[in-house]
């Protein structure tokens, strides 16, 4: 696919790396010629300096034989002209990147007055993430598939767990629950898991099931699998705003705690259910005054990383509270996943993996035929889901006579509103949907997985 990307910030440069690695024809523009050569000198793609809502630079961009044209900007007015100047001067799909609430409101009537594709904002999609992860407080990162009939969970082993030392294996035998054990992060290693795989302290473990099976499985291994009664949230910028609206009629009592006075104000007459306290979050008194101790979760939404990750790491050395941390940089993740903070939520990221997500999608009329896709462990392992059609090698053979490439692993299989977490006698059936966890990156079709 010909693909143009706007903008160059840190969502530009994951797409650009991202989709140009599945074999993409990319073509970055930004007015800055420093951020499109040194995306241009790192991978194998075009650039054009030059503001992409004018159209001679889109031109200039290829946009009369574009596929698809991603506007990430810093700018929700310049993301929308952007995407308006494309479908005007070109015949191709649209995405735009909107974070600021006004617009936000006002999403449906955009994409379809301005025949957007795709409106996304890194705001809401990230306090979505933060409300599922306070329904489900065991789970590091929650993702859903066919419509949420089927979860994939990730969870860190605490130290003492009653798994601590027993293989996959063990686990099934022992435990009896209807799950999949799908992968393993110990330290910088990343492990697609098999039944002889022996559980360490400290493993982040993923799992596949439906929500009812991963109830079961975490109250028999002693987890929390009740949604968080009250959580405390330090800063109230639009992320604050979007979970206040999504958990406004969870039962979940929230505590807000800013400095900003005016911003108070707005949120105590936007919600009349919400605490909120005007004070420095800084100031630790202000915290335990406010009952961090007796929270079940401690939401850090600043708009500093580094101010999140210190609050983040007091709140968890106070109590037993669950930890939800944002981070904006995406380039110091690999640094932040030793710091033990729980669950940390990187909007910039789950933005790139979206839009990789609709890409794959419109893929689906050029041969591929897949639904949905998730990074499981960045760069290492992905879950993607399938609809198998007719006459697909892969069907009608017990999965244990299929010759699988290395490192892939059939998770789940979906057959009408039945959920199936596969064995070895299963078979898959025109017309599945099958989810697939597997370390080979950019899968195509549900074939690519036969050796």
């Amino acid at each position: 696919m010909n693909i143009i990307i706007v903008g160059c910030g840190r969502v530009g440069q994951t797409l650009a790396a991202q989709l140009n690695e599945e074999g993409n024809n990319i073509t970055v523009v930004d007015v800055s010629a420093e951020s499109v050569n040194d995306l241009v000198s790192r991978h194998d793609i075009m650039g054009v300096v030059g503001n992409g809502a004018t159209h001679t630079v889109l031109q200039e961009a290829g946009i009369g034989s574009a596929d698809l044209m991603i506007a990430v900007t810093g700018s929700d007015e310049l993301n929308l002209l952007c995407c308006l100047i494309a479908k005007k001067e070109g015949n191709c799909q649209t995405i735009a990147k909107v974070k600021n609430p006004v617009f936000s409101a006002e999403a449906p009537y955009l994409k379809d007055e301005l025949g957007l594709a795709m409106v996304i904002n890194p705001e809401h999609a990230a306090a979505s993430e933060i409300a599922r992860v306070l329904r489900f407080p065991s789970a590091i990162k929650i993702e859903t598939f066919a419509k949420g009939r089927v979860e994939l969970l990730k969870f860190r082993i605490p130290e003492g767990s009653r798994i601590i030392g027993m293989s996959v294996k063990e686990v099934m035998i022992k435990l009896g629950c209807d799950i999949l054990f799908c992968t393993a992060e110990r330290g910088s290693e990343a492990h697609i898991v098999h039944g002889d795989f022996v559980f360490e302290s400290k493993d982040v473990i993923s799992i596949i099931a439906s929500p009812k099976s991963a109830s079961e499985f975490f109250a028999k291994i002693g987890y929390k699998s009740h949604s968080v009664k009250k959580a405390m949230i330090v800063g109230a910028g639009d992320t604050t705003h979007y979970l206040c609206d999504i958990l406004q009629k969870s039962g979940i009592s929230l505590k807000i705690v800013e400095k900003d006075e005016d911003i108070c104000s707005d949120i105590a007459d936007k919600w009349d259910d919400v605490a909120v306290i005007h004070g420095d979050a800084n100031d630790k008194e202000i915290l335990l005054e406010e009952g961090l101790e007796d929270m079940g979760a401690f939401v850090a939404l600043t708009g500093l990383d580094e101010e999140n990750i210190l609050l983040s790491l007091y709140a968890k050395s106070v109590g037993d509270v669950k930890i939800i941390t944002r981070i904006n940089r995406v380039d110091y993740d690999d640094v932040i996943k030793h710091l033990d903070l729980d669950t940390t939520v990187y909007p910039k990221a789950i933005t790139a993996d979206m839009i990789v997500r609709y890409v794959r999608a419109m893929k689906n009329t050029m041969g591929s035929n897949v639904e949905t896709l998730y990074n499981v462990i960045k760069g290492k392992v992905e879950a993607s889901e399938f609809i198998v059609r007719e006459n697909s090698p892969i069907t009608g053979v017990p999965l244990a006579e299929l010759k699988f490439k290395d490192n892939v692993l059939i998770a789940a299989i979906l057959r009408g509103k039945k959920v199936i977490i596969p064995r070895g006698y299963d078979v898959i059936c025109p017309g599945d949907n099958v989810v697939i966890v597997s370390g080979t990156m950019a899968l195509h079709d549900i074939c690519d997985v036969l050796r």
